[in-house]
């Protein structure tokens, strides 16, 4: 039996709502899928290259963690003092 938490972690998500959620055009999220090896996958339901693609939520919400830690990462480098 599945609990809840697993379910939600394992939703999917629509590229069209993941274009809103990071503030991207269509074609701004594929220029960011070339350009990052990381960005999660799409699934898609179809051999059909127009078919609808969806991202697994705990997939999208993993990448955006590590990017955060990356950012915050960068910021605490640059606050130590030089030597």
């Amino acid at each position: 039996m599945h609990s809840i938490h697993s379910t939600i972690d394992q939703a999917l998500i629509s590229q069209t709502e993941v274009c809103k959620a990071i503030g991207q055009t269509r074609s701004g999220l594929a220029k960011l899928r070339k350009k990052d090896p990381s960005f999660p996958r799409p699934i898609k339901f179809s051999d059909n290259r127009q078919a609808a693609a969806y991202y697994v939520v705990a997939e999208l919400n993993a990448w955006l963690k590590s990017k955060v830690e990356a950012r915050d990462a960068c910021m605490k480098r640059e606050l130590l003092p030089k030597e």
